[in-house]
């Protein structure tokens, strides 16, 4: 599978609706008027991805102050994501994306060598959407234990 491309900051935001930990239809479009932290994550209960979901947890309420809504998205199905939000008290929804639409959509999957071995992964990146659903800010080198406050000092 060769790389795909990764929409950058100024340009449109491709829109796409995928299910959340309670079976829900969530969209993009659902949130016009409204910013975005639109965070990609590789598996629910890991080590890594655990202190991102506990930073962006702990810089909610700010993050909202700020008129943002977080959602995180990885291949995990809905009990998966429900369990996950229970056991961290995650205030925010987590969306199921098992047939990688939304990855490839924003360029969130890919080949990965590691070690020798090359294996098809979900990527950990962040995209910040204005208000108009155009992408502000990517981040590609997420700090997991500090995303949060990266996520802060952007908006």
């Amino acid at each position: 599978m060769e790389k795909l491309p990764v929409p950058e900051a100024g340009s449109k935001a491709p829109d796409f609706s995928a299910v959340n930990q309670n079976g829900e239809t969530v969209s993009l479009s659902d949130f016009a008027g409204k910013k975005v932290v639109l965070y990609f994550y590789p598996k629910d209960n890991t080590p890594g991805c655990t202190k991102e979901a506990c930073s962006l947890r702990d810089n909610h309420s700010e993050i909202q102050k700020r008129g943002a809504v977080v959602l995180g998205v990885s291949r995990d199905g809905e009990k998966s994501h429900s369990n996950f939000i229970e056991k961290f008290s995650l205030p925010f929804d987590l969306l199921v994306d098992k047939d990688l639409t939304v990855h490839k959509a924003y360029g969130a999957y890919g080949e990965k060598n590691m070690y020798g071995k090359k294996s098809e992964v979900a990527f950990r990146y962040t995209f910040v959407i204005d208000e108009g659903g155009i992408i502000q800010k990517v981040f590609k080198k997420v700090k997991t234990d500090a995303h949060g406050e990266e996520i802060l000092n952007y908006i």
